[in-house]
């Protein structure tokens, strides 16, 4: 319940009770002298009034802050309010404010104003309702480790009536969290509970509060370990193991091993065989390890032997290539020993003898008594 004030100004009261001109009283009423309201969202002052007998209201509607001497202004008619305020009067004589799109600099008292066919007779019910304004914020962690528990606070600066939280992960509402008044608790945090978090109150969850990111700590998981190239390994290829997982902080100590060894054969993400052979076959496993744990992923690397009949056919390719290229060579040397020859040969000038008499030196003729006394001889041996 709310005084009334007048002018000129009566003594104010919680409750200012005034005998009018024709006996009755005076008196305005609020349900509530105080309201805190979230940003953006749309909010009700109501409350009663009583006038004397005989008065009968022309206009109603609100101020802000009323100040003495001062005539103040319908808000409905103020720039800043206009399109945002709606009033509401019955027979009953029950008042209503509705104001949409509440903003920070609304933060004033709101009175209720009555103006009567008295002429003088203008009351306004003072003091008023004082309106807050508040934003969401979540307060909360910014890292936790796996299997500890976390919990996050809806906070406002000022006190809500009755409010209902409602809590998202990622824009997604949460149903199967502990919620408890303005808290979120997460009980034995895992690394799925790692996401963006936003509360909002019912009735305006539109209206949610700044992001909050949590991170999760936790131990590699999902190690796994892929071959590269995939399919058949033979003798004499070359392999690629990787190893991938999934931690945070992000693993980067990988230590490979092979079943039956007792020192590691590499380190890295990637371990590569070059030129394998039957002995790198086996249960090759990789442990990746980070600040909160290690775990370890497994492959098996099974080598193909080479069959003898393959070996052969490698050979005797190989062998037919190689005597294609010696053929080829010798071919093409031929020829081009065969080409030079021929240039040589039509280089030489050609003389024709046809008509003339050979004037070339000859041998002289053999003597005849030398050829059978040749003869003569042979037979003298025989």
């Amino acid at each position: 319940m709310r005084s009334l004030r007048t002018a000129p100004p009566l003594p104010l009261v919680f409750l200012l009770m005034t005998v009018g001109a024709f006996g009755s009283e005076w008196s305005v009423k609020y349900n509530q002298r105080e309201i805190c309201a979230v940003k953006g969202s749309t909010v009700f002052m109501n409350g009663t009034f009583t006038l004397p007998e005989g008065l009968t209201v022309t206009e109603t509607f609100w101020i802000i802050d009323p100040v003495k001497g001062v005539e103040p202004t319908d808000l409905s008619k103020d720039p800043v309010y206009s399109g945002r305020v709606e009033f509401f009067t019955d027979e009953q004589k029950h008042f209503s404010l509705k104001l949409s799109d509440v903003m920070k600099k609304d933060e004033h008292q709101f009175c209720f104003r009555i103006i009567t066919n008295g002429g003088k007779e203008r009351w306004v019910g003072h003091p008023g309702v004082q309106l807050r304004v508040t934003e969401l914020h979540v307060e909360a962690p910014e890292e936790v480790t796996e299997g500890e528990t976390a919990d996050l606070t809806c906070n406002t600066t000022c006190s809500l009536t009755d409010p209902t939280f409602i809590w998202y992960k990622d824009g997604r509402p949460l149903t199967t969290k502990t919620i408890k008044n303005n808290q979120l608790h997460l009980q034995n945090v895992s690394s799925e509970d790692a996401g963006s978090y936003s509360c909002a109150v019912r009735g305006s969850q539109h209206l949610h509060s700044t992001a909050h990111s949590l991170r999760v700590r936790y131990p590699p998981k999902n190690v796994s370990v892929s071959i590269s190239p995939s399919g058949e390994i033979v003798e004499g290829s070359s392999v690629t193991l990787t190893c991938s997982s999934d931690g945070n902080p992000p693993v980067k100590i990988y230590t490979w091993f092979k079943e039956g060894g007792t020192s590691p054969v590499g380190s890295g993400q990637n371990y590569s065989i070059i030129n394998i052979t039957a002995d790198h076959a086996g249960l090759y496993y990789c442990e990746a390890q980070n600040d909160h744990g290690a775990l370890n992923g497994t492959v098996m690397v099974s080598v193909k032997r080479q069959s003898l009949l393959a070996v052969w056919i490698v050979v005797g390719v190989g062998s037919f290539v190689l005597l294609l290229i010696t053929v080829l060579i010798s071919i093409y040397r031929f020829s081009e020993s065969w080409r030079k020859r021929e240039d040589r040969n039509t280089d030489q000038p050609i003389y024709s003898n046809e008509g003339h008499e050979d004037h070339r030196a000859r041998p002289p003729p053999e003597d005849e008594s030398s050829v059978y006394e040749n003869v003569a001889v042979f037979k003298k041996q025989h």
